[in-house]
């Protein structure tokens, strides 16, 4: 179902244990409520990524909700998900500017037409899984190795809270967590649903309460890169922006020679975009299998067409898996909602600018919860599967390639491309796992799933 969502109970209210499904919906001004918690939980890494990678970000913040849109129409609001920008180019993306143009308008070019190529590649892997079958996916992802890319995907962001958000403020930090907590666990209804949403507004209130009282904080500034003395909120950008105004876009620059360079993106967003999917159907108890070609076939046509116009390569959210993971909420109402505030962002730079003025430590705060609660549904998803972690094919590749993630470790090839992260954790999970599959099957050595493990046994070979 695309649209008229069925209203859930008195609209108001959810009963220990029950979710509000896809197609569901709770009173329209807390949907608005929900809708707004995940931009608040997509901004962030939406608008950095695109920095990183010499991007504008607004046009990427007003793409994520065209994006959005396209991906719940082209999966017929079965699989409720928020896209953002992808993080899975930024190596690939510094080794194109090195040898096209730099930072400048032609090596943005250049950058856009390269992973514009990568977008169609997706899209027609998700054809092809589409019209071939599902089987192929459970297949290649395993329960062992679908757990394993979204544990790794959400711990393989946690070197963002250690490294830019938390020492940026680290008490605000602490504060905005134990708050968030608090109002997550104690309040039942509405307002711990609105958990996320609360903590982040109390610690950006908190941090503005703080530069008055105690002034300026000497801390590192993930603006400049370095430990000085700034105030925690700076609102210089919220005053210059306009209100009302388009983002800087331009056209892509193809060169095939280019997107070989951000190509591996593709086997990372393949399996990032199976992690996600899979652990929405986890937590929703519904059969995504049906969808997992349309999903990777949306992120690969979404990409497309947000690079067309200058923007970044976007794919399905994981921080706002951790958002439903919190609030219980799955209807696709809140991300159509999500998707037009963030269209209208990206048409007002100075909301834009409002919402990119959170601090760095009460981001820290909100996003260790985020990431946590993401990796764990990669547990969640072995637990229910009954993987059998005393087979080494199932432990080891897995537990190398969430370390590579959480290092985050960086692997060169040559001098000009490398992967690192996720997109180098993903790899090797899902490599490592097939290969040790072939190498255990031809030595003959025996496999010990747990009893009853079924779909993982199989898988297990």
């Amino acid at each position: 179902m695309v649209a008229g969502w069925t209203k859930h109970g008195d609209g108001r209210h959810l009963a220990p244990g029950e979710v509000v499904r896809p197609d569901e919906r709770l009173s329209w001004p807390r949907m608005i409520g929900f809708g707004a918690q995940h931009v608040v939980a997509m901004f962030g890494a939406t608008f950095v990524f695109p920095l990183v990678m010499g991007l504008d970000p607004n046009v990427a913040i007003m793409f994520s909700g065209v994006a959005t849109i396209m991906f719940l129409l082209i999966v017929r609001g079965k699989i409720p998900s928020y896209l953002g920008s992808s993080a899975s180019f930024v190596g690939g993306v510094l080794a194109i500017r090195a040898l096209y143009g730099g930072d400048t308008p032609a090596g943005d070019a250049v950058v856009t037409g390269a992973i514009l190529l990568v977008g169609l590649v997706l899209a027609l892997v998700g054809l092809a899984i589409h019209f071939v079958g599902v089987q192929i996916i459970h297949r290649v992802f395993p329960p062992v190795v679908t757990g394993g890319v979204v544990m790794l995907i959400g711990f393989g962001l946690a070197y963002v809270v250690a490294d830019v958000y938390w020492p940026s403020d680290q008490w605000i930090a602490l504060i905005t967590m134990v708050v968030t907590f608090l109002i997550i666990v104690a309040f039942r209804g509405f307002i711990g649903r609105i958990g996320i949403l609360l903590g982040l507004v109390i610690g950006f209130v908190l941090s503005w309460a703080a530069d008055r009282v105690l002034g300026d904080i000497t801390a590192y500034n993930a603006g400049t890169g370095k430990i000085d003395t700034h105030p925690r909120v700076n609102l210089d950008a919220v005053a210059s922006a306009d209100w009302i105004g388009l983002p800087n876009m331009h056209l892509p620059d193809i060169k095939v020679s280019a997107a070989l360079l951000v190509l591996p993106a593709v086997i990372a967003l393949i399996a990032e975009n199976v992690g996600h999917v899979k652990a929405v159907g986890e937590m929703t108890g519904t059969d995504v299998d049906p969808y997992l070609g349309r999903a990777i076939a949306a992120d690969g046509v979404t990409t497309v067409v947000a690079t067309a116009f200058g923007g970044s390569p976007t794919t399905t959210y994981a921080e706002n898996i951790g958002v439903m993971a919190a609030t219980r909420v799955y209807s696709t109402a809140a991300y159509y909602i999500a998707a037009v505030i963030a269209i209208l962002f990206g048409l007002c730079p100075k909301f834009g600018a409002l919402v990119a003025a959170t601090p760095n430590g009460v981001l820290g705060g909100i996003t260790v919860i985020l990431y946590g609660m993401i990796g764990l549904l990669g547990a969640k998803i072995w637990i229910e599967n009954r993987v059998d972690f005393s087979n080494p094919v199932n432990m080891v590749p897995i537990g190398a390639g969430i370390i590579l993630a959480i290092g985050p470790v960086k692997q060169m090839f040559g001098s000009d491309f490398a992967l690192e992260g996720i997109a180098l954790g993903t790899i090797v999970v899902v490599g490592g796992y097939h290969l040790l599959r072939v190498v255990s099957r031809q030595s003959g050595a025996a496999e010990t799933p747990a009893e009853g493990a079924g779909q993982t046994r199989e898988a297990s070979g």
